[in-house]
């Protein structure tokens, strides 16, 4: 036998084109085949999953036995509160759900570092047919412990260190000691207790004995104080939190130079203060620093004069609301106002409890202070104030979005305020031209950057457009940080 050798016949160019197109058509019938299929496939896993989540809500389940293990220092009572609710579940969804509301309310007792979950059957002499049994696997807290962090003020950085013990009584307490020096020579020792009480409101007690000095170059001052603080926080509402705060003080101002105004000096000298402040805060902003949407603002009312020689009333607001428009940009507008009644005929207050106005993260386009009555160099401050800002925020062009790119803004801004002294009445219409009246004027634009998720760094170019006689502008490159701003 031979070998037989075969040959496929020559196609010419146009028969090898057909089978080409042929080619092409049947794979994009099978690509869209393949998608169909994708889409029958997802749809048949979502039934299932509903099927799933409809057979745990149909499926009876009922908890008769929980485990906390790992307990030590930390007491039964509140351990009890917590998990309780975990036996009101009727069905194995309900359960599942009871058993990680429990698990988050144990983590945030302060008491754990770790908690773990595992459900098992029941099988006691008492089991029922449905009965399971959940064991939390909690680790405990050190009973001490150290810290040093870096934190932004106004303008100012600080470095503070210290310890703390943990979990002292076995329901969350905490006694810490701290002290913190900042990079304009202030400098603070606070010895805190506190104490949450782990109810609804999550109400929290919070004592301390502190001793905080700081500097006023603005204002050739600084001051000292050594007192009591009693602070009582609670949860009025979601993104509500409401202080009551009690402040007890002795304080003692000193001049920084020779150079003081006399109209400080004069203020120099030990006083004692002891007030009652109320503070609410609302905040339903997407993000700390750079939101897109959402409305926050800030309430607090001070009385002073229940004890010592400093007597007034004084009121607060911060407001700020968000607008986002296309293209990733967003419109802020910001609202802050105050005012300080004195109580008294005698010294009712001190150049501390003073409104000032200008700075970097205030009103830009002036110095710290810049705005207001001034003498010999010195601001002096003032009984009321007024701030208003618009804000335009847009990403860095030409940069992919990102964790880095998304730290940054470009922004543009107007600023305008008022401060001084005014009487007002009983006459809306002559209180609101008191108001505008010899009101300043700043506009800009620059780069922001968020540090930390909760302050900001701002690189501005400002003009001032508005001023008056007095004040001490800033035309130029500002730089700022701060933690609150306008």
């Amino acid at each position: 036998m031979g070998t037989v050798h075969a040959k496929s016949p020559e196609t010419d160019e146009s028969e090898g084109s057909r089978m080409d197109l042929q080619a092409l058509k049947l794979k994009t019938e099978v690509k869209e085949r393949e998608r169909k299929l994708i889409k029958i496939r997802d749809k048949l896993a979502k039934l299932k999953a509903h099927g799933m989540q409809m057979k745990m809500k149909f499926l009876k389940a009922h908890v008769q036995r929980v485990h906390v293990d790992g307990l030590a220092r930390t007491k039964d009572d509140i351990v009890i509160n917590t998990v309780r609710d975990v036996f009101s579940a009727q069905d194995f969804q309900s359960v599942i759900l009871k058993i990680h509301e429990a698990r988050t309310r144990l983590s945030n007792l302060g008491c754990f570092k770790d908690v773990g979950v595992y459900i098992d059957t029941y099988d006691g002499p008492d089991a029922l047919e449905d009965g399971i049994e959940v064991t939390f696997e909690v680790r405990e807290l050190k009973s001490w412990g150290a810290k040093a962090n870096t934190s932004i003020g106004n303008n100012e950085g600080s470095v503070s260190t210290g310890g703390m013990l943990k979990n002292i009584f076995g329901r969350g307490e905490e006694l810490s000691c701290e002290y913190s020096h900042g990079t304009k020579k202030s400098s603070s020792f606070f010895i805190t207790f506190t104490k949450p009480f782990h109810n609804e409101a999550s109400t929290v007690f919070t004592s301390s004995v502190y001793q905080q000095g700081a500097e006023a170059p603005w204002s050739g001052y600084k001051e000292l104080d050594r007192g009591l603080l009693l602070t009582l926080a609670f949860n009025s509402a979601a993104s509500v939190q409401q202080k009551l705060v009690l402040d007890g003080a002795w304080r003692h101002i000193t001049c920084l130079s020779r150079s003081t105004a006399f109209a400080v000096r004069e203020q120099a000298g030990h006083s004692l203060k002891s007030a009652l402040r109320h503070e609410l805060f609302v905040d339903r902003r997407d993000d700390l620093v750079f939101p897109t949407d959402g409305v926050a603002f800030t309430i607090k009312n001070e009385l002073a004069g229940l004890g010592g020689d400093i007597g007034f009333l004084k009121n607060e607001l911060d407001l700020q609301v968000n607008v986002p428009l296309p293209k990733e940009l967003v419109i802020q507008g910001s609202l802050q106002a105050g005012h300080l009644l004195p109580l008294r005929n005698n010294k009712t207050h001190c150049i501390t409890d003073r409104f000032v106005l200008g700075g970097p993260m205030n009103v830009r386009g002036f110095e710290m202070a810049g705005i207001g009555p001034h003498s010999d160099g010195c601001s002096l401050g003032a009984e009321m104030f007024w701030a208003a800002a618009i804000h335009a925020y847009s990403p860095l062009p030409l940069l992919n979005r990102g964790s880095i790119s998304d730290k940054f803004r470009l922004h543009a801004f107007v600023n305008t305020g008022n401060i001084g002294d005014f009487v007002l009445t009983d006459d809306y219409k002559r209180n609101l031209q008191v108001l505008v009246r010899d009101m300043r004027l700043s506009y800009g634009a620059g780069l922001a950057m968020s540090l930390g998720g909760f302050a900001r760094v701002e690189l501005n170019y400002c003009i001032p457009l508005l001023l008056q006689r007095g004040d001490r502008p800033n035309q130029g490159l500002q730089f700022g940080v701060a933690v609150s701003y306008l």
